[in-house]
C-alpha cells in the first residue's frame, strides 16, 4: 500500500510502500497527533523506519491495500 506524507514548507512529499495495513497506519498517525508525540514513526515494505516530526506534518494520504499484484494482467 502506498503512503504519502506532506511536509510543511517542503515542495515534495515523502512517498513509500508499506506492508502495514491502512488501519495500522491511520491508527499510528492519529495516536501521534492526539498524544502530541514529537515524531510519527511508520515502516516501509522493506522494514525501514520513516520518522517525521509531527509538527511538520501537513497531511498523510493512505492508499488502498493492494491485493493480487502478481501477474501480467491489467487490473
Amino acid at each position: 500500500m502506498e503512503v504519502r506524507i506532506g511536509i510543511r514548507d517542503v515542495g515534495r512529499e515523502v512517498t513509500f510502500e508499506s506492508a502495514q495495513t491502512p488501519k495500522v497506519v491511520k491508527q499510528a498517525v492519529t495516536e501521534a497527533l492526539t498524544t502530541e508525540a514529537l515524531v510519527l514513526e511508520l515502516e516501509d515494505d522493506k522494514g525501514r523506519s520513516i520518522l517525521v516530526p509531527t509538527a511538520a506534518l501537513a497531511y498523510v494520504e493512505i492508499g488502498a491495500q493492494d491485493k493480487g499484484r502478481v501477474g501480467f494482467g491489467s487490473h
